[in-house]
């Protein structure tokens, strides 16, 4: 489906953002390890978060939809079923990687996981390695791949550093530590996401945070009756992008999620001179142990941009918007430069080459590096043309965006996969550019 998308005069009005995915895939995966019914309000409709739910029905877990949440009924930690066939995570990156720290707890029993061509391409030999320590295997294709099997086994607790900051590998190791023998403790190299530890602090698990170690001891059981999902942030981002970008623009986005492991993009913004104005959480103080989850509204409008450098340190704080990022660069006075972002590569696509081939492509003088991009912004910003998503939901977010900032429009091949994690984005800015 290929959907254009022209210059914008100005973007006005309020945006409610779709609900967070990644705090929706953990919600219903932490309600399915429960032993009693867990009710999850606002939970994504989407296709990758939809796959969850799919996945966890093919384990015994029965979820029945009403409006405006999810009542999940779950076996418990580790109850689970044995499926009748493989488990299907269609494109979901975060599924594949969290869903095995439950299975490899499931003495005795089986599951092989495997997905489209996308995930097929993304290595999982970084769940597998702390997976097989705690005592579970994991049989991948050539040794990092999907399709893979998972043995369940009788689990025990390790020490695991992380030789690459990821809060999916973070998640999958706590996860797993839930009904591990002792404690599990999970040293990570960079802060990451937190919001499994906040859901499983809200649940009753013992989740100790000190300086870069993450603990978790086994427990029997959880408790929690309902999860609130807000709105997400990295989804919010795009709109808030064009805001920035297109002249004259007003928008204020309501009840958006605002924990601080994921407004890295919003500093970096405002250190380029956007105007975001909201209460973002503030940073931790000590070895903070929150376990709610943060929202904000946020007042946001066109401002000119300078260009900035985006250290290593920031990027597991904004990994999902630096596509966004190299577009705001286009438009910055000076050069904006991203580095330490190899982890870009192995997304759904190779998110640092398609960014540089399909900004160049629109006009960008944009040039890729090995763990980042370095983007020489123009007084013109971009001229427009056509970008084809390759199956990348933000990637065909990021060309819409660039054509309502763009001299005369962008075409957006592939404009469909955007369903993946924001299936109303189009109508959203249609409304408000209108």
């Amino acid at each position: 489906m290929s959907v254009r998308f022209g210059p914008a005069g100005r973007l006005r009005g309020q945006l409610r953002p779709p609900p967070d995915k990644s705090i929706s895939h953990r919600a219903a995966l932490l309600a399915a390890m429960h032993g009693e019914p867990v009710r999850v309000r606002n939970y994504l409709d989407a296709a990758d978060t939809n796959a969850t739910l799919a996945a966890l029905t093919a384990l015994g877990v029965i979820i029945q939809s009403h409006p405006d949440e999810l009542l999940v009924r779950g076996p418990g930690l580790r109850g689970a079923a044995q499926p009748l066939s493989t488990i299907d995570v269609g494109n979901s990156g975060t599924l594949i990687r969290l869903l095995p720290g439950w299975l490899g707890a499931q003495d005795g029993l089986r599951f092989t996981l495997d997905g489209d061509a996308s995930i097929r391409r993304r290595p999982i030999d970084r769940i597998a390695a702390p997976l097989a320590l705690m005592g579970a295997h994991v049989d991948a294709t050539e040794g990092r791949f999907a399709p893979f099997t998972i043995s369940g086994a009788r689990l025990r607790g390790v020490e695991y550093e992380l030789p690459v900051a990821s809060a999916q590998v973070k998640s999958c190791v706590l996860i797993a530590g839930l009904a591990a023998d002792g404690t599990t403790t999970v040293i990570e190299p960079l802060p990451t996401r937190d919001h499994t530890e906040r859901m499983l602090r809200r649940a009753g698990a013992a989740v100790r945070h000190q300086g870069p170690r993450i603990s978790v001891d086994c427990v029997d059981e959880l408790s929690l009756e309902s999860i609130d999902v807000p709105g997400d942030l990295s989804s919010a981002a795009f709109v808030i992008t064009a805001a920035v970008l297109v002249r004259g623009s007003r928008l204020v986005v309501q009840d958006v999620g605002v924990n601080r492991t994921r407004t890295g993009y919003l500093e970096i913004l405002r250190r380029m001179g956007a105007i975001v104005e909201g209460e973002l959480e503030p940073p931790a103080q000590g070895d903070a142990q929150e376990s709610e989850e943060p929202v904000a509204e946020l007042d946001v409008a066109y401002g000119p941009l300078i260009g900035t450098e985006v250290s290593p340190a920031e990027v597991p704080l904004a990994i999902d918007e630096l596509p966004l990022v190299a577009l705001a660069g286009c438009f910055a006075e000076g050069q904006t430069i991203v580095r330490g972002a190899g982890e870009l590569r192995l997304k759904e696509s190779d998110r640092i080459a398609a960014v540089v081939q399909s900004l160049r492509g629109l006009g960008g003088d944009i040039e890729e590096i090995t763990d980042g991009f370095v983007v020489h912004g123009q007084a013109d910003g971009l001229r427009g043309g056509t970008l084809d998503s390759g199956g990348d939901h933000r990637l065909a977010m990021l060309g819409a965006v660039a054509g309502l900032a763009s001299r005369e429009g962008v075409e957006v091949v592939g404009m469909g996969a955007a369903a993946v994690s924001y299936p109303g984005f189009a109508d959203d800015v249609e409304r408000l550019a209108a």
